[in-house]
């Protein structure tokens, strides 16, 4: 079956940090000139979709906000729907995409990557917010394990910290982001192609949350990148991974199909 749209993942697969993946520029503009629809599906959540293009743009990448899905807004969006008022775990960059949604009184809470409030204090308020209300949900924006910071080590990911609030708490969080199976459909939707999950790739250097989970499940591609967060034996994490050293590669592979 040919490939006739692409997903692709951004921190470790095109960039990490300030740093871009050599060549994924000119890969990426590659794609775009051959008319195959992408989107960029990201669970980036330090900062706000809208200063997450800026980002991309300043790095030298040709982007505009209809090109990023991410689970920020996916995030944004179920607060919405089910009426929450959160108290949100996320970094001061992230704020702005939650401007004018109600936080006072939270009657849930919501966990993004947020270093500096990944401390006793601030996750001891959302616990005795939580066992004060056993209605009150937990909503994990992404349940990473790692990700490669900017010195190009790993870092811990929210997962951990979702997780001690779940033992602490009893209650089980709510995932929005990859790897659910709802982010891929909701980003498969962008580009036409819901109905056709197996014409799509997925490119990412995360084997469980760019590849596992609903990528597996709804039979896209998986293109697993060695750059980012990939470690050796990651290739033997899942079987029907096609591996390349980075997006340039992949991307190349997928052109040449799709003629």
């Amino acid at each position: 079956m040919s490939i006739r749209a692409v997903l692709i993942d951004l921190s470790g697969t095109i960039h990490i940090d300030n740093k871009v993946i050599p060549g994924a520029i000119e890969a990426i503009q590659r794609l775009r000139k051959s008319n195959i629809p992408f989107r960029f599906a990201t669970n980036t959540t330090k900062v706000s979709t809208k200063q997450l293009v800026e980002r991309l743009s300043g790095l030298g990448f040709q982007v505009e906000d209809k090109d990023v899905f991410t689970s920020l807004s996916a995030c944004r969006d179920m607060i919405i729907c089910k009426q929450l008022r959160p108290m949100l775990l996320m970094e001061d960059g992230a704020m702005e995409e939650f401007a004018g949604i109600d936080t006072y009184k939270p009657n849930a809470v919501v966990v993004g990557l947020a270093p500096s409030k990944f401390h006793y204090e601030k996750l001891n308020e959302a616990f005795r917010l939580m066992v004060s209300d056993p209605n009150i949900p937990l909503i994990a924006v992404h349940e990473a394990k790692y990700f490669a910071d900017k010195d190009e080590k790993l870092s811990m990911g929210p997962g951990g910290f979702v997780k001690a609030l779940e033992f602490a708490t009893g209650t089980k969080a709510t995932v929005v982001g990859k790897p659910t199976e709802k982010f891929f459909q909701l980003a498969l939707k962008q580009i036409g192609m819901e109905n056709v999950p197996e014409q799509v790739a997925m490119i990412g250097d995360d084997v469980s949350n760019d590849l596992g989970g609903g990528a597996k499940e709804l039979g896209l591609h998986r293109f697993l990148v060695q750059t980012g967060k990939y470690r050796k034996g990651d290739c033997n994490a899942s079987e029907g991974l096609d591996v390349f050293k980075s997006i340039v590669e992949a991307i190349d592979h997928i052109i040449a199909q799709y003629k």
